[in-house]
């Protein structure tokens, strides 16, 4: 099996955990702003994508896997690459194992990915490009988990709401003690 397929039977995996069906907007909000591993346009791009390349099948408001790929497994710390998920090579019906043949003709898209799921960015904030690094600092010099500073930013970000992702990273780290000359150069 191709990289490529393991890719995306690992995002259908995950996607359709629990779930037979999906409308095609959830499977949208989970791959951009559950997972953050497209933008929500990539990820409107990236569904069309799938079904036309055979993982995916039925109406927009009943989408399911082709198979069951509920037994891929998934590394920790793994994500997709967007272009694979953009640009998917075709779904061959067989051995429940797909064959590359081509990429199947999607709209080119910037493939960038959003840093944290949960935390609202503004589109043109040219700082939103740091929260990942900047969660990752906080962890490391706070002593908490990534996944600890990501839902105490999440909260701040919910109280506070019109904050955005990496001002609410910065809000967390100061609340830790952690050097906010520091904070500021990361996102510079």
């Amino acid at each position: 099996m191709t990289d490529e397929a393991e890719d995306i039977r690992r995002v259908l995996a995950i996607c359709f955990r629990g779930e037979t069906e999906l409308d095609a907007l959830d499977i949208e909000r989970i791959l951009s702003l559950d997972m953050g591993w497209l933008k929500p346009d990539e990820a409107e791009t990236c569904v069309q994508a799938l079904i036309k390349a055979g993982w995916l099948t039925g109406g927009q408001e009943n989408l399911s896997p082709v198979n069951d790929f509920s037994a891929s497994s998934t590394p920790l710390g793994w994500f997709p690459r967007p272009q694979r998920l953009v640009n998917p090579i075709a779904f061959v019906q067989g051995t429940s194992e797909s064959i590359e043949t081509k990429p199947v003709d999607a709209q080119p898209v910037e493939s960038t990915t959003k840093p944290i799921a949960e935390l609202k960015q503004a589109s043109d904030d040219p700082r939103a490009g740091t929260t990942r690094r900047l969660l990752k600092y906080i962890a490391r010099t706070s002593g908490l988990e990534a996944e600890e500073v990501q839902r105490r930013a999440t909260r701040k970000q919910r109280a506070l709401v019109h904050v955005t992702g990496w001002m609410a990273l910065a809000l967390v780290a100061r609340d830790q003690g952690v050097d906010m000359e520091s904070v500021i150069q990361a996102l510079s």
